[in-house]
């Protein structure tokens, strides 16, 4: 059942009662141990775990529950206390389960004991650890190394991820796709292009001494609800925030801090965004450029607006930029983006206003087909008065998964000359593979064209992740071999390859005993900070293994003997993995093991942030688009940009229920987001049943149906549905041309009624 109110589609501030009441629903459903309360205590604090959920900072500064509501449910949805025992393959085959849904799959339950799929009764069948990684050596040993993809998620610690990385060279790849391709890809090129990093250069200080926000594509109510925080103190002394994003996101509008008694009890919100402007989908080019050319008129007007010491001393470009602000007109930016000039001064008005600014972004900005000019421009927006690179100010893309920035520090890289091979060379005694591996969308491509012959997955649902699901169900399967590091059972489990594993693992809040005793393992946080993680909940079944462990296994059949690869020893001891992490990045890594409690994290500094640009020109640089939009298609009659959406009821591919109470809507996923005159003119009413039709033309056929229609508060043009579901429209070849990134937030599509 569908439920919605009248536009727009909000149900009450971010925060407050509604997350608590969303937080115990979740906990009623998952029936965790009452000790889970004892273990989100410990989240995100000094001695304790760090959160599997999102890749938000954790300050030195903790509160009395430094968790959000999607840290919460992330806790209690692993810590289930259902169990997926070998036994429940007794009554079910994976071709049943196919008809399950991704919510159904996960109620399952904690994965108990490997398993191995038997083709002969379509069932997975317990078989003891060392049958495993025998079977899995052997069927991988007969493949050529660049037949064989080593994809690894966020979830994984740096340790497993730096042997995970180490495993892949040493079997003679560098096919190390990871989770970030699929969204922050577009940061770690685009950034790094213009201001020579890869990530932000923001700090948590900073944070305290901005005097304004520009969000552009990001949702801190649902993605990170823990920035809500300082989102609230900012405006609490007087700060300006600005936002620029077609879906009015609740988390942006209002918010109820739950951790203030008095806000609990009497209900009073802050109201977050100042000015919210509701652009049409992929447009955000000429927003920017707009605001752009508003400081630029004022600076020729009167002066003292633009930061000219810092445009001359730090940058390059800056001509060519300036004349297509100059030479663009209103009217092209206005009809591109759909916002007034008045807006669009207004919200340059704030920002020459701000002493500091510090510009949000998220996957709004990367998955666009040129997001990379999005990102650049944003840039370009904070260049202009020297807000990158002091206090109070900078770039700050928020990532979605926890450690997903640090698997890249830590060497998973498809590109060979972003990994130190000299330094793996000298402590490893091997010759590291010189040759590219494959990005995500490079192996899924390999997929359909039957050149990967093997997946081995740390983690993650790469079919419901990847673009062009349909497709990608009917290949996955005919691979050699697919191994699966999974914690749940998902429907990447269902597409088996003609010899597949499910590796069970440890989640990141268990006890993870090895010869010296509970380990600690690290991660990254967004601001580039390294923090110790160790868990103390009790392990599901004494058949789990860590992901650090199941990795040294994997090492020891697939690696050829070496003296210097010493994998029983660092499964035994993971602080001699850090010391690798050490001797391998020693700039980044200096006294880690001394360091990784240290309240807040250690920071692994950042040369943008003092202003020192590691670009080819050695300044940071001005990007010029070659068009208003970062779209790969033009609009056409009946054509619609496709943005796809998380719910506040999941995390990924991860559905912890059917309640996106933000959107009114109850009970369903299966719904299509529209403007009303846009409904009118396609002769649709409310809860009609349609289907999406992908309109690349590419000549592949793409469709979605049984979509009830609601009306929404959307630019014109601009349609939504959720994600992981639509990525059945999404072209292989729909992403960002610089760094692969799918182009998730404007997909073509038309809609036809559903006679289903």
């Amino acid at each position: 059942m569908t439920q919605h109110d009248d536009l727009p589609q909000e149900s009450g501030p971010a925060g407050g009662w509604g997350s608590l009441r969303s937080i115990s629903r979740i906990f009623g459903e998952a029936r965790p141990n009452p000790a889970v309360l004892d273990t989100l205590r410990r989240q995100n604090k000094p001695g304790g775990f760090m959160c599997s959920s999102c890749a938000w900072p954790k300050p030195p500064n903790y509160k009395p529950f430094e968790f959000c509501e999607n840290g919460a449910k992330a806790t209690i949805w692993e810590n289930t206390s259902a169990r997926c025992t070998p036994e429940f393959w007794d009554d079910h085959t994976v071709t049943e389960l196919r008809a399950w849904t991704d919510h159904e799959l996960e109620m399952t339950g904690r994965l108990t004991a490997p398993m191995s799929y038997d083709a002969e009764t379509d069932r997975y069948v317990e078989v003891s650890w060392d049958e495993a990684f025998a079977e899995i050596g052997t069927g991988l040993k007969a493949l050529p190394p660049e037949d064989v993809v080593f994809y690894s998620s966020g979830h994984a610690g740096l340790e497993a991820s730096y042997l995970w990385a180490l495993m892949a060279r040493l079997y003679g790849n560098n096919n190390l796709p990871q989770s970030s391709n699929m969204c922050h890809e577009t940061t770690s090129v685009g950034l790094k292009k213009v201001i020579g990093s890869p990530v932000g250069t923001v700090v948590w200080e900073d944070l305290a001494k901005t005097d304004c926000y520009f969000f552009f594509g990001q949702n801190p109510g649902t993605n990170s609800p823990r920035f809500l925080h300082p989102l609230k103190e900012l405006k609490d002394r007087g700060g300006k925030i600005v936002t620029f994003n077609p879906v009015r996101e609740q988390g942006l509008v209002s918010f109820v801090d739950p951790q203030d008694p008095t806000a609990m009890v009497t209900g009073s919100e802050t109201i977050i965004s100042d000015q919210y402007h509701q652009l049409k989908g992929g447009t955000d080019i000429a927003a920017i450029l707009g605001i752009s050319k508003a400081v630029i008129e004022a600076d020729d007007a009167r002066g003292g607006v633009i930061d000219w010491d810092f445009i001359n001393e730090h940058t390059t470009g800056f001509d060519t930029f300036i004349a297509l602000a100059r030479d663009t007109t209103w009217q092209a930016i206005c009809d591109e983006c759909g916002l007034t000039e008045e807006a669009l001064r207004e919200a340059a008005e704030v920002y020459m206003q701000a002493e500091r600014v510090i510009g949000v972004y998220g996957m709004g900005l990367t998955q666009q087909a040129h997001g990379a000019w999005n990102i650049g421009m944003l840039v370009n927006l904070l260049m202009l008065r020297g807000n990158i690179g002091r206090e109070g100010a900078g770039i700050c893309p928020v990532r979605g998964h926890s450690n997903v920035q640090g698997q890249r520090t830590v060497g998973i890289a498809e590109k060979a000359d972003l990994v130190p091979m000299d330094k793996l060379r000298e402590l490893f005694d091997f010759e590291p593979p010189q040759k590219d591996g494959m990005h995500i969308v490079d192996a899924a491509q390999g997929l359909l064209d039957g050149k990967v012959r093997a997946m081995v997955c740390l983690g993650g649902n790469l079919v419901r992740a990847l673009p062009d699901r349909a497709r990608l169900e009917d290949v996955w399967q005919a691979q050699d071999v697919t191994v699966m590091i999974s914690t749940k059972l998902n429907r990447s489990h269902l597409y088996p390859g003609k010899s597949a594993w499910i590796l069970p693992c440890l989640s990141r809040s268990e006890v993870d005993e090895q010869e010296t005793g509970n380990q600690w393992i690290t991660i990254e946080d967004s601001f580039s900070m390294i923090h110790g993680s160790r868990g103390h909940r009790s392990v599901p079944s004494d058949k789990l293994m860590s992901e650090t462990a199941i990795t040294c296994e994997l090492g020891k059949v697939l690696t050829p003997p070496n003296p210097k690869v010493k994998w029983d020893e660092w499964r035994a001891d993971y602080s001699l993995i850090r010391d690798l992490i050490e001797a391998t990045y020693p700039d980044d890594f200096r006294d880690m093991n001394k360091r990784m409690n240290e309240p807040g994290g250690f920071w692994r500094d950042n040369p943008a942030h003092h202003r020192v640009w590691k670009t080819e020109s050695g300044k940071a640089e001005f990007t010029t688009p070659e068009k208003l939009n970062a779209l790969d298609f033009d609009d056409a009659e009946g054509r619609f940009r496709l943005l796809t959406m998380r719910s506040n009821d999941q995390f990924n591919t991860t559905i912890y229920g059917y309640s996106d109470r933000f959107r009114g809507i109850e009970g369903t996923r299966d719904v299509l987001l529209m403007n009303e005159e846009d409904m009118k003119a396609q002769g649709l009413a409310k809860d009609d049943v349609v289907a999406l039709v992908g309109d690349a033309g590419d000549g592949v056929a793409r469709r979605l149906g049984g979509l009830s229609v609601i009306p929404f508060d959307l630019p014109r043009g601009t349609v939504g549905s959720y994600y992981p579901e639509c990525n059945v429209l999404v072209p292989v070849g729909h992403h960002d041309h610089l760094s692969k990134t799918p182009g998730s937030k404007a997909v073509p599509v038309r809609i036809e009624r559903d006679a289903a």
